[in-house]
């Protein structure tokens, strides 16, 4: 069955790969990227080439999940061209490395607005329209550093990264009895096929990185390294996209609440399914365990 699909930055990355995996397994992808005309003009133009090629629906689109009047515009825009709105991807997001105290508070504010209340924005665009369908998926494209072994020098992301997947977590009861599904995806550490840490941010505050350096010498360096040695050689980023692919043509009611693919196996696999275990657990004990599935769609009445 083909869906009609949004997706936040997917200019490069898994959002790109995950756009295109989509886009060839049938569906309607509405790819979105910041800043068409500029800085993303080339991957846009990436975008509709394959398109071409492939004779599948992919079409950038302009989001800025750091804009309210973006993330409306391009909801308005997928409705208006195609009347609904089947899945809604959460993927855009930012890195940062360094030591935490070299971070001044207005770039952890940063990094929180796109990481985390980019999500509440595209949300509040998107979900009335889910809403009113009685009928949707949504797809939060986490990281296994919210539950899994986690080196220094990235903890701003981290958090972020946490802050978003309790999000998800309530927003998955809060969405059920709306017939709306929601898939926590969960990667591990790439160290190659993202862009994440050759674009990832760094902290202002130079004086204090140079503090850090004089106990902590080279330590971006070596966790870098260290990840990479611990990354298997069949490690493949693209099994992410594969991944949302086969969750977003699962049947409704039987898609996954998490799911992860983390070839380093820094341990969030496990932490996690005890987490969400404890998690149904609880909500069974306090009666409302209706909140763990979406309540089916609605049938249509037969005419005629």
């Amino acid at each position: 069955m083909s869906r009609t699909i949004l997706i936040s930055g997917a200019s490069s990355g898994f959002g790109a790969l995950t756009a295109r995996a989509l886009a060839d397994a049938g569906h309607t992808v509405y790819a979105g990227m910041r800043d068409l005309a500029g800085r993303n003009a080339a991957a846009a133009a990436d975008a509709e080439q394959y398109a071409a090629e492939r004779n599948v629906s992919l079409r950038p689109i302009e989001l800025d999940v750091s804009s309210d009047e973006s993330a409306q515009q391009a909801v308005r825009t997928v409705i208006s061209e195609q009347g609904r709105l089947d899945v809604l991807i959460h993927n855009a997001g930012h890195m940062v490395t360094g030591p935490a105290e070299a971070f001044t508070p207005e770039q952890l504010l940063d990094l929180y607005d796109t990481n985390v209340v980019g999500t509440q924005r595209l949300n509040r665009a998107a979900l009335p329209v889910l809403r009113e369908q009685r009928d949707g998926l949504v797809v939060w494209v986490g990281s296994s550093s919210t539950r899994g072994g986690t080196p220094p020098y990235l903890a701003p992301y981290f958090a972020a990264k946490a802050g978003m997947d309790a999000m998800a977590q309530s927003y998955a009861l809060e969405l059920a009895r709306f017939g709306i599904e929601t898939t926590i995806v969960v990667p591990g550490a790439f160290t190659h096929g993202t862009n994440h840490f050759l674009h990832s941010g760094t902290p202002a505050d130079t004086d204090v990185v140079a503090a850090y350096e004089t106990k902590y010498a080279g330590l971006m360096d070596q966790v870098g390294q260290r990840l990479a040695e611990l990354e298997p050689e069949w490690s493949d980023v693209a099994e992410v996209a594969k991944l949302i692919t086969e969750v977003v043509g699962t049947e409704k009611g039987k898609r996954p609440f998490r799911v992860s693919y983390d070839p380093s196996d820094d341990g969030a696999i496990v932490v996690n399914a005890v987490a969400d275990r404890v998690r149904a657990e609880f909500l069974r004990r306090v009666g409302l365990d209706d909140l763990l599935h979406p309540v089916p769609r609605p049938s249509r009445p037969a005419f005629g």
